[in-house]
């Protein structure tokens, strides 16, 4: 029985190993942890072919992403402050509107 377990926990570190640094992050993100920064919620973005666009002189912590393939499912947020954590709502937001375009599955 050892054996086998062995085995399976070998396959999934190799399985592991072999993963993009994306697929590493879509993974985390997908598990939605209390940790995820601004930061990696940018750079998952950008690999979905969003872009962080200005909010105008008055945004405050205000942040808009957009992708031009799909300019009707904008990402809109606060930006966390004094942390760099975001809310599990945001990241809600985030995951509805990539599954709303299509880009990522439900």
């Amino acid at each position: 029985m050892q054996n086998i377990f062995l085995l399976f926990k070998f396959a999934i570190d190799i399985k592991y190993d072999n993963m993009s640094t994306k697929e590493k992050l879509l993974n985390r993100f997908l598990s939605m942890p209390n940790d995820f920064t601004y930061e990696e919620a940018t750079k998952l973005l950008k690999d979905f072919g969003y872009s962080e666009v200005p909010t105008g002189k008055t945004g405050g912590s205000r942040v808009r992403f957009l992708n031009k393939q799909f300019p009707e499912y904008p990402i809109k947020f606060h930006k966390p402050h004094p942390e760099n954590r975001l809310k599990p709502y945001v990241l809600a937001i985030i995951k509805t509107t990539l599954i709303d375009c299509g880009l990522i599955d439900d």
